[in-house]
């Protein structure tokens, strides 16, 4: 099997996956999950690493710290960066199921997608697997899995599995949370700047309108839950992170104009 063949766009779209899934600072040849995927697609995990690299080259939100990747970008690395970011639902799904048929269950980002920290235990995140009875149920729900599957890990990878505001770095407690909501912006589904990693209790809360973001990224909370002063749970879980800035990720920072809809038209000032 040659090592040196061309780039297809299925390949392409893979590799766009796995950057969206692996924190930047898990994008090296090195890297269990490239090199075992990397063996899958007839490939180096050099060649693999190299081309995760360029994608990086691309992204807007390590430009703006300053982080440069290879200057040998091809004319397909940019219409696939350009073409998952004209339509993340479709191109979402599609590099999922690609990666998926490619992996064939036994998936290699399965301890990569704990997104440990150096010095860190690695934790699994898991997805739910129950699904409902019937055909055509049991399709709507697979693809919907697929489509959730890639928006969380997408997420977490790039807020390197912390919490947003706290800081909880465990997976069973996170969520990748959708600012606008996945029922209402089928367009915004799967597109990771739609997302925050947030603490379940955080999540819980933002959905329901109970806290945002300012301007300036600041945690805002409802005056909702301030009526339930004096109570030292709310004064420890909310009212002590009040004010507190959001920790924007390495990749596709949280898009303002969709922060900006949520604290106009979900929060309960």
């Amino acid at each position: 099997m040659s090592l040196r063949r061309a780039w297809t766009r299925d390949d392409l779209l893979v590799a766009m996956n796995l950057y969206c899934k692996l924190p930047f600072g898990k994008l090296s040849s090195r890297t269990p999950g490239i090199v075992a995927v990397a063996k899958l697609m007839g490939r180096t995990p050099a060649s693999l690493s190299m081309k995760l690299c360029n994608f990086a080259a691309l992204d807007p939100g390590l430009q703006a710290r300053g982080i440069k990747g290879l200057p040998n970008l091809s004319r397909a690395d940019r219409e696939t960066w350009q073409e998952f970011h004209a339509d993340w639902s479709a191109l979402g799904l599609e590099s999922e199921k690609l990666y998926q048929d490619l992996v064939a269950g036994a998936d290699p980002l399965a301890d990569e997608a704990a997104l440990s920290r150096k010095g860190k235990s690695k934790r699994r995140i898991v997805m739910p697997k129950a699904l409902p009875m019937g055909d055509t149920e049991v399709e709507t729900s697979v693809i919907a899995r697929r489509g959730q599957d890639f928006f969380r890990r997408a997420v977490l990878a790039s807020y390197d599995c912390q919490c947003c505001i706290t800081g909880n770095p465990v997976p069973e407690l996170l969520n990748a949370s959708h600012i606008k909501p996945w029922r209402d912006f089928p367009k915004e589904r799967l597109n990771p700047a739609n997302g925050l990693c947030l603490a379940k209790t955080y999540d819980a809360a933002f959905d329901a309108g109970l806290l945002s973001f300012d301007g300036g990224n600041r945690l805002v909370i409802s005056k909702y839950i301030e009526d339930y002063l004096p109570s030292q749970a709310i004064e420890r879980e909310f009212m002590a992170c009040r004010g507190k800035l959001l920790r924007l990720p390495e990749k596709f920072q949280p898009e303002s104009g969709f922060l900006a809809w949520h604290r106009e038209a979900v929060f309960r000032g």
